[in-house]
């Protein structure tokens, strides 16, 4: 992988990620751009403990620009992208419009192809390896910003979910704090490893479910299941084997089997609803250990927490969605359509051939 820094017009931060080494990236972005004007504040909400960020610059956002108007296209002659030289292999950069910047975090925006009509699962197995070394470089790099207590590698697909621009792509936050579901989850392992003596909690779940009916598809490196208590329609978890904190503690075995496993679950995500269906909208969420002190999480360290990736789906059926409504969005109390035994059974019907 060679890396390469440089700087859009306005001053942000651009990074190309090539799988040449003899790559050369020169090329200047030549739009008339004025220096990025951002408002982001983080505001806690005293009576459930956590943190929302407020953006109202973000209402100018690109939204649903026609595919020759692409933003995250390479540039192409006159017409000029946030990418200026004229195609890439992993892209990462500041976004424009960030929900979190300054002493607020940071954003970034990851485009995993310059093939505006692709998905993360066409990408072959080198191409989606890249996007992983770039994940777990920017991991790196953001997590020594002073403001940086969290790192966050996602990606959002489908215009269902929310996407408002259609190229490939996903993004980076990078969190001041530590996020109020990994808080859960450090508060839970807590809780385990006290009642049991000291035993990891994540372990113990990886160790149930590889012995049950939940499995959707496990290798010598990385498993990944339905989880008992899935909320959302069709939700798989893959871990790797071997427990680590964040990315950069994967080794060179995992990282060098997690493509083919990892474009294995987004192409049965794909094929979940037969023959003829849009592609399955999905969220794809990288768990990782907080770089900051743990000290409120009675006795827990980095080293307990396990790296996992969460991928679901809002579509709980052909043609229809899982809504959030009352007691999801007011209660937090999910309401799952389809059961987590049958769901996995799904995903392993729909396997390749």
């Amino acid at each position: 992988m060679k890396k390469t820094s440089t700087r859009l017009a306005d001053g942000r931060e651009l990074i190309y990620y090539d799988l040449r080494d003899d790559t050369v990236r020169d090329a200047v972005d030549r739009r008339p751009l004025d220096r990025t004007v951002t408002t982001s504040e983080i505001r806690r909400d005293e009576l459930l403990g956590d943190a929302i960020a407020v953006a109202s610059h973000r209402q100018g956002r690109t939204y649903h620009p026609p595919a020759d108007e692409c933003p995250l296209c390479p540039t192409q002659g006159d017409r000029l992208s946030e990418i200026p030289d004229s195609s890439y292999d992993v892209v990462v950069f500041e976004n424009r419009f960030p929900s979190l910047a300054g002493d607020s975090g940071r954003c970034e925006v990851v485009c995993f192809t310059s093939d505006h009509d692709a998905s993360f699962a066409d990408l072959t197995e080198e191409q989606a390896r890249l996007v992983l070394d770039a994940w777990t470089d920017r991991t790196s790099e953001l997590s020594h910003l002073p403001a940086v207590e969290q790192v966050f590698c996602f990606e959002n697909r489908g215009a269902e979910i929310g996407v408002t621009l259609g190229h490939p792509h996903g993004q980076i936050y990078a969190y001041p704090f530590t996020t109020p579901r990994t808080a859960l989850m450090l508060r839970s392992l807590a809780a385990h490893k006290e009642a049991t003596g000291g035993e990891n909690l994540f372990d113990a779940v990886l160790e149930r479910e590889l012995a049950g009916e939940r499995v959707v598809l496990e290798s010598e490196h990385w498993a990944a299941f339905v989880p008992y208590a899935a909320h959302w329609p069709y939700e798989v978890h893959l871990y790797p084997k071997r427990r680590v904190p964040d990315l950069l503690a994967l080794d060179e075995a995992a990282r060098t089997e997690f493509p083919q496993v990892y474009l294995e679950l987004l192409r049965r995500f794909d094929r979940i609803f037969g023959e003829g269906e849009p592609p399955t909208p999905y969220i794809a969420a990288w768990h990782q250990a907080p770089f900051g002190a743990l000290a409120e999480f009675d006795g827990v360290t980095r080293d307990d927490f396990a790296l996992h990736l969460e991928l679901f789906t809002i579509r709980r059926t052909s043609g229809k969605l899982k809504f959030l409504a009352g007691s999801e969005s007011g209660m937090s109390v999910f309401i799952n359509d389809v059961p987590p035994e049958r769901a996995a059974e799904r995903l392993r019907e729909v396997a390749s051939s």
